[in-house]
């Protein structure tokens, strides 16, 4: 058992679905809002194919090797009598990709079920809604600890879906050897130096930050579309823009987002409300860092507060 039971009820009330023994899957804000009011998520705006009602938010690992202090989920120790390891990974033995997969999809449809009946729901894009078209590693944990993450990208292409993957950078050795690499690859940075970087991270790996500099050393090899994302805080890591530019210039992505940090779950109890930005700290510090790169400040999507940063001139 790698998460206690208390936990996998907490999980539950936030409307997750436990998956197998390590998975998990719920239903996106955005995905609800595409069935609902027909408003769509900034992916489905900057990187097609991507559609909010077709797309599957689950984790294929809900363990992490960070606590960061802006993170919304439910760390060992944030609760009295709480505690349980997360990292090193001691599990013995991995659900297979296909059935962590099928389970999510099914799962899913299970907390979809209740839009069936909401007139404002558009009976096509509900009926749409129950197949996936891509399946996005974003939800919670860090999916690079589950050590068959290229086999799971393969299985969901062969069942029909992209995948997006989210990591923290912490696991180098493991994008390099992925023989099948996601769609769409997203590094999250949460600081422009080392001291910043472990203050709010606070990672279980003493080389945590060289890792992650290892992994953006490797980005430029690896032929997918590739994300720089900045979680903004405020307070904590807007600053030094010189600093995230010299990372991005390493890294070579192929687009830059700079990300409010939302005041929400777990993270209100570690952060004052006013280290979430406002969209115009977001804007001002996007423009700093455009400024300071070749890159383009190409678009921004107030609803998420997060301004989009493009390699060539781009329109939206």
């Amino acid at each position: 058992m790698m998460i206690p039971e208390k936990v996998k009820e907490i999980l539950e009330k936030q409307q997750y679905r436990i998956v197998g023994k390590h998975s998990a899957v719920k239903i996106c804000h955005w995905t609800k809002q595409s069935l609902v009011a027909n408003r769509v998520c900034y992916k489905e705006k900057w990187y097609p194919p991507v559609q909010s009602h077709r797309c599957m938010q689950m984790t294929p690992f809900l363990g992490c090797n960070f606590h960061c202090l802006h993170c919304w989920r439910i760390h060992s120790g944030d609760r009295p009598g709480l505690v349980w390891k997360e990292f090193p990974v001691d599990l013995k033995e991995f659900d297979g990709p296909r059935y962590i997969i099928e389970q999510a999809i099914e799962k899913r449809k299970e907390l979809l079920s209740g839009f069936k009946g909401n007139p404002n729901v558009d009976k096509k894009k509900f009926e749409e809604a129950l197949k996936p078209t891509m399946m996005t590693a974003s939800l919670t944990g860090e999916p690079t600890l589950y050590p068959n993450l290229s086999d799971l990208v393969e299985e969901a292409r062969k069942m029909g879906m992209i995948m997006f993957i989210v990591t923290n950078g912490s696991m180098p050795e493991l994008l390099e050897n992925m023989d099948n690499l996601p769609f769409q690859l997203y590094v999250s940075v949460y600081g422009p130096d080392k001291e910043t970087f472990m203050r709010l991270a606070r990672p279980m790996l003493k080389d945590a930050w060289e890792r992650l500099n290892r992994t953006l050393e490797l980005l430029p090899s690896l032929d997918t579309r590739k994300v720089f994302r900045i979680t903004a805080v405020k307070g904590w890591n807007m600053k030094n823009a010189k600093g995230y530019a010299e990372m991005i210039e390493k890294a070579e992505p192929n687009f830059v987002e700079i990300k409010s940090y939302e005041w929400v779950g777990e993270s209100q109890k570690r952060l004052p409300m006013s280290a979430m930005p406002f969209m115009e700290d977001i804007r001002n510090f996007a423009k700093e860092i455009a400024e300071e790169t070749s890159y383009y400040y190409a678009d921004e999507f107030e609803p998420s507060g997060v301004v989009l940063l493009t390699k060539k001139k781009m329109k939206f």
